[in-house]
């Protein structure tokens, strides 16, 4: 699957993305504020990363921004199945490089995932941010998630340790997708 959003071009990860996913993740900054990326992120993470099984219902996506020299890639957004985790319902993640900070793209990427996730079926999905992440809370906010009220201990594999988070969740059923329209364009493979 690939999503066309308003600035963003939203693709699966392959082999070859190897290199360019280290450099854009193997930032202290970045893995800190992540539950299952070690610390040092190596080649060969980013390798096994891309290598893993992607399931119709749990998309998981590079986040690249198009332009004249072609796309950078500035994030990574997608759903996971937490064991668990809020009785299974699937998990919204993301990051964004330290560059790309500030400009909606977590925003816009996050939206284009939940928009695809109502599309695909799904009635809730949860996510959590660590507490010295407010920047995460605010774009779980801005997408339409509230907070459940429920704080948790989160082991950080980038931090060696575990750190309270913050849960949220979103119910998908009848909603609209939180503070406005990605104009998604939701595209498949061809066969």
């Amino acid at each position: 699957m690939f999503i066309r959003s308003a600035r963003l071009f939203l693709r699966p990860g392959w082999p070859e993305d190897r290199d360019d996913l280290h450099r854009a993740i193997a930032d202290r900054a970045v893995i800190d504020n992540l539950s299952r990326v070690p610390w040092p992120y190596t080649p060969d993470d980013a390798a096994q990363f891309l290598d893993l099984p992607v399931e119709h219902a749990l998309p998981r996506f590079l986040i690249t921004l198009p332009g004249r020299d072609g796309t950078q890639l500035v994030g990574c957004v997608g759903l996971t199945r937490a064991p668990g985790f809020a009785g299974g319902a699937p998990q919204l993640g993301y990051w964004i490089t330290r560059e790309a900070w500030g400009r909606g793209f977590a925003s816009e990427a996050g939206r284009a995932v939940v928009d695809l996730a109502r599309t695909l079926g799904h009635r809730r999905i949860v996510a959590r941010h660590f507490i010295d992440n407010p920047a995460s809370g605010r774009v779980l906010r801005k997408i339409g998630f509230r907070p459940t009220g429920r704080t948790l201990e989160l082991f950080s594999a980038g931090r060696g340790g575990s750190h309270a988070a913050l849960e949220y969740a979103v119910d998908l059923a009848g909603q609209g997708g939180g503070d406005g329209s990605t104009d998604l364009i939701p595209c498949r493979k061809a066969a």
